[in-house]
């Protein structure tokens, strides 16, 4: 089978693009912890606590907002690091390959810290819903 090479050999871009549609569904999963699920948990936590618990001064404000503020928050910053991703996204495709390797190194660094920061959120703001206690 001399000549003959593998798909992804033949095309590495494919490769790099398979992984790119990963890191966009680790995206999205990241999104998913610290927009929707941070929010749902820190709307409970201030109704067990009350809302002058939550540390986080920003989110103390909003959730002294009215609804549509507080969504629309956090739907523009769900828009903005899509955009920003997106930016993210592009550079590395222009990236050649023998740097892209370390440059999709980072994104993967700065996405599996936004999953473990989504996870941590998520599990102190059920710690104040059941508890009524921060794990910090």
């Amino acid at each position: 089978m001399r000549g003959r090479h593998r798909w992804w050999q033949r095309h590495p871009s494919t490769r790099r693009e398979r992984r790119i549609e990963e890191y966009w569904s680790w995206l999205a999963v990241s999104l998913f912890l610290l927009v929707t699920v941070d929010l749902l948990t820190s709307i409970a936590a201030a109704a067990v606590v009350g809302v002058g618990a939550e540390s986080n001064p920003l989110m103390a404000w909003l959730l002294r907002q009215e609804l549509p503020v507080l969504v629309g928050v956090h739907v523009a910053v769900v828009v903005l690091v899509s955009v920003s991703f997106a930016g993210v996204v592009r550079m590395l495709r222009r990236t050649p390959d023998p740097h892209a390797r370390y440059f999709a190194f980072g994104i993967e660094l700065w996405l599996g810290s936004l999953l473990a920061v989504g996870l941590f959120v998520f599990a102190n703001n059920l710690s104040v819903v059941v508890h009524g206690a921060s794990l910090l």
